[in-house]
């Protein structure tokens, strides 16, 4: 019996001490945005190029995507894409913020926003 609680002892010291410090802790939370690694990914481009074509739709403008600055995630019911990406609009090159969800397995696509940020 008292081997028992030496052995319990002994691992609550060194499993605790990994739960409660910030090496043990998921910095990315559930449902929260996780910035992608790798902007130039087809994937990430052809969101990119979607959410460009549905806002020229939309607006009757017509962009042309230079390139995704910067590109986060977000676990849903499928998968939203924050980027922030130039576009040229024929004259200027100007900063936008478009978000995409996206629904793969129903091979679905929804541009939910797109602003211009710095122009």
């Amino acid at each position: 019996m008292q081997q028992n609680q030496r052995f319990l002892i002994l691992l609550l010291s060194l499993v605790l001490p990994l739960i409660f410090s910030e090496a043990g802790r998921n910095t990315n939370l559930t449902g929260g945005w996780t910035p992608m690694g790798n902007i130039n990914d087809p994937h990430l481009m052809g969101i990119a190029e979607f959410a460009v074509g549905e806002y020229n739709k939309q607006s009757k403008a017509s962009l042309k995507l230079v390139k995704v600055v910067k590109g986060e995630t977000q676990v849903v019911s499928g998968t939203n894409y924050r980027l922030v990406l130039n576009a040229n609009d024929g004259t200027a090159e100007k900063t936008y913020e478009a978000v995409v969800l996206e629904k793969a397995w129903q091979n679905f696509k929804s541009l939910t926003s797109f602003n211009l940020i710095d122009g």
